[in-house]
């Protein structure tokens, strides 16, 4: 495995990491012995950066990955998330009021089992909370030694500067991948400039880009990726069109289409860090196999241009969700 430094911290963070939401039921029914087995199996490998929210199973992944860590927690740099909550209604919201924050994290703390997290995001900015205010009540959590470094996740370049100037961040955390980039392109020299990471989850965009879906059938019933416009009909026709133009180049360079992606995510530059999702012990050896796949400044641009930023079809998440990302 190669490691690189998490902007303005000191945590060595696996080039690739694990995103954990897929064990918590988003993409259809979940195993938590067969989630365990691939924590444990992410750990032997090298892959030391896993990433929760204590929205994912509305706890359930933090006390998955709590259970797993048992003896492991010093081989780990533990990242998770809050704000998400379901509304009495059931629909989504976010808080981000400052009294909110040390009780999400308090709570976060119990179900993993641990007394501090290494790396803790806004999971969604709250238009309805000045970001300073939200970054100051995180930082208090600093001096209090529960969090180590802070992040934001799919924040806009203005509201980065503003949480910024309150607590320096370590982390930015939105979507980045051959099919949706545009707004992660838009952030980099906004992070660049300020020393923050980008921490890329969806990077094989929701699995498009393994080439291991051909249809809406490959989803299972209960899946969310259902609901996500990229998996509509002429949408995914559409899409399609751009995998198989990755898979031929992944021919070519002897790997699968996942091992390509991830390999020119990592290419954009040591401050781009890809945590790719997965539920399955052959997947996650999969995508750590990009590691060791050797993309030269040609290939890098050829693999970008079969798939130009923009030419995905459908947004990236459906449109009332749209209006909680990018802020």
């Amino acid at each position: 495995m190669h490691y690189r430094t998490l902007g303005n911290s000191t945590l060595k963070v696996s080039a690739v990491g694990l995103g954990c939401m897929s064990m918590s039921g988003a993409y259809g029914k979940g195993d938590d012995a067969a989630s365990v087995a691939v924590v444990h199996r992410a750990i032997d490998l090298g892959v030391n950066f896993l990433d929760s929210s204590d929205m994912y199973g509305w706890g359930h992944n933090e006390e998955l990955l709590g259970r797993a860590l048992k003896g492991r927690r010093d081989k780990v740099v533990l990242a998770t998330k809050f704000g998400n909550l379901r509304k009495p209604d059931g629909t989504p919201g976010v808080n981000g009021k400052p009294e909110y924050v040390p009780q999400a994290c308090d709570a976060s703390l119990r179900r993993l089992g641990v007394d501090t997290i290494d790396l803790y995001y806004q999971h969604r900015v709250d238009p309805g909370v000045p970001i300073e205010d939200t970054v100051g009540a995180m930082a208090k959590l600093v001096q209090q030694g529960k969090v180590r470094f802070l992040g934001l996740s799919e924040a806009a370049p203005a509201t980065v500067r503003r949480a910024h100037k309150v607590h320096p961040l370590s982390a930015l955390q939105s979507e980045y991948s051959l099919l949706y980039r545009t707004e992660a392109e838009a952030t980099l020299p906004t992070l660049r400039e300020l020393g923050i990471s980008f921490v890329a989850y969806s990077p094989l965009g929701r699995s498009l880009l393994t080439g291991s879906v051909h249809g809406a059938a490959d989803l299972p019933p209960d899946d969310r990726r259902r609901v996500h416009p990229r998996f509509h009909d002429d949408n995914l026709e559409k899409n399609l069109e751009l995998v198989s133009r990755i898979e031929v180049i992944a021919r070519e360079n002897g790997c699968p289409p996942a091992q390509l992606v991830l390999a020119w995510l990592l290419a954009q530059g040591p401050d781009v860090i890809p945590i790719p999702g997965t539920k399955r012990t052959e997947r996650l050896e999969e995508n750590v196999g990009a590691v060791d796949v050797k993309l030269g400044a040609e290939d890098v641009r050829r693999i970008g241009a079969a798939v130009p930023a923009g030419a995905a079809a459908g947004l990236r998440y459906p449109e009332p969700l749209m209006k909680a990302v990018y802020l």
